[in-house]
Order: structure tokens, then sequence, then C-alpha cells
């Protein structure tokens, strides 16, 4: 837990309106009711922040974590969430009007916490910035090329997720999507970086699930509420191509349960026995 920093916010309290941070501007934490002090100097973004952690799972504002949030409407963003249960308050990044929560994380989670937060918010995805460590992304890159492809654009295969993405988010039990751009310039329009790599909580067997995409149909997806449509569709229209030659001794993991089909190593599709 980080309960010994100081809390950063976006949006402060006064008068019951939601407000920026700016000079001589006074406002309270929506979560704890404190007095929050504006800090507007010429270094760091604008924003909010008391001393005391009354969230303890709010992180230190990044400039990576202000431009997402901006790509969201100001009401969705620095939700105030109630565990009705526990009567436990957190702040989610973003809520859209779907009920969908979107947490931007930049800085190392423990795994508890990790876990806290998929059970506090349920219909989370994690939005994570994988250029905080050098070596995420040189991984990431070093294993591209061993993606799988499938017979859905923009959707692969993996069977060894560890040594593709940082295992801290392997066991996640929500959708992880991995930022390798961050808030730097790339190399140009096919630079891989552009895109962002989603790792599904579903497996295929002992193959992982991971999709592409561009920043807007995911930031568009989640605005119009279409996110959870367009991810099952993905799930459900999933059949793998013929395999790359060091992946066609692979078992295939859409081999149906019943024994009604066997694996055609030239076409990479599984065919319905004869029965005679």
């Amino acid at each position: 837990m980080r309960t010994n920093q100081q809390k950063e916010m976006k949006y402060a309290l006064n008068n019951g309106a939601r407000i920026e941070a700016s000079k001589g501007t006074r406002g309270t934490c929506p979560c704890c009711g404190s007095e929050l002090i504006a800090r507007c100097g010429d270094i760091k973004i604008h924003h909010w922040a008391h001393k005391s952690s009354c969230d303890p799972w709010w992180e230190t504002e990044t400039e990576w974590h202000r431009l997402w949030k901006n790509r969201y409407p100001p009401k969705w963003q620095e939700f105030l969430t109630l565990d009705e249960e526990t009567g436990e308050r957190h702040i989610a990044d973003v809520k859209t009007e779907a009920d969908l929560i979107i947490e931007f994380q930049h800085s190392a989670i423990d795994p508890q916490e990790r876990l806290q937060r998929e059970r506090h918010y349920k219909n989370l995805i994690w939005v994570v910035d994988g250029t905080r460590l050098k070596r995420d992304f040189k991984r990431f890159s070093n294993q591209y090329n061993e993606l799988i492809k499938t017979n859905k654009p923009g959707i692969f295969l993996i069977d060894h997720d560890e040594g593709i993405f940082n295992k801290s988010w392997l066991t996640s039990s929500v959708p992880v999507i991995f930022d390798f751009k961050g808030i730097n310039p790339t190399d140009g329009d096919h630079d891989i970086r552009n895109s962002l790599y989603c790792l599904l909580q579903i497996k295929l067997g002992r193959y992982s699930i991971i999709a592409e995409f561009s920043r807007e149909a995911f930031i568009k997806s989640t605005i119009n509420g279409t996110w959870s449509i367009h991810i099952q569709n993905f799930i459900n229209a999933i059949s793998p191509k013929k395999a790359p030659d060091s992946h066609q001794n692979q078992t295939n993991p859409t081999k149906p349960k019943d024994g009604s089909h066997f694996f055609d190593p030239k076409s990479g599709k599984w065919k319905r026995r004869t029965r005679w």
C-alpha cells in the first residue's frame, strides 16, 4: 500500500462543484472531505494534493495519467465509488456510463492490491504504462513475431505469455491493456508501439489471447459502450489459422472435446471425422 505518499488529484469539490486546481482556489477531497491544496507550479502538471492518503489505491499522477484521463468526459474522471458491503470508498480513474471502470496504472502494484481492486470494481479494465521499465517493451518487441495469427484480424494467440508481458499482470482476472508508446513519439506509422495490446483473462487451452487495436478504437468503444461486445465477439470468432512452422506440431487450442474432429496440419484446421 502507498499510504505515506502525497495524494494528487485532478478535481476537488468547491461548493458542490468539481473544479481543477488553479492558483488561489480552495477545494475539498470528494473521498474524505478534507481540505486540498492547489499545486500549480511550472514543472509538474497542476493538481490538488493532501498529505493524508484517504484512498490507499491512489498513485501519484503523471503526465501519462492525465493524457489518458483527458480522453474521456470530465464527469467520468475521478469517479467516487462505494462498496455497499464494506463501506469502502475509492476513486476510479474513469467510470463510463456503461459502468465500465478504467484504471490507468503507471507504478508497480502489489498483487494483493491488484486483486482487491478487481474485486471491488468488478467491471474493470487495466491500462498499464509499458514505458515505466525499459525492458518491458524490449521483451515484448522480441516476442512480437511469435504471436500466432487467428482468423480474426488483430487477435493473436501465444503459449508463453510470461515471455512477452510483465509477469505481475499475467494472473489478472480482468483485461489488461499495455501501452508501450506512453507520451513519447514513435518512429512512424508502422511502429508497433502505436497500437495497444490487450491480454484477455480468458485462455484457449494453454494459449493466451492477445488483441491488438488502435487507441482511437479503444477509446471509441469504451465511450460508446461497445467494448464488452467487441471483446466477446473476438473470443467467439477465434479459430486459429495454420500456425508458423515452429508451431505446427502444437496442439490446436480450439480442439472439440467430444472427439468428433481431427486436426489437419495441411489446412491448419480441425475437421469432422467421417463415421461409417
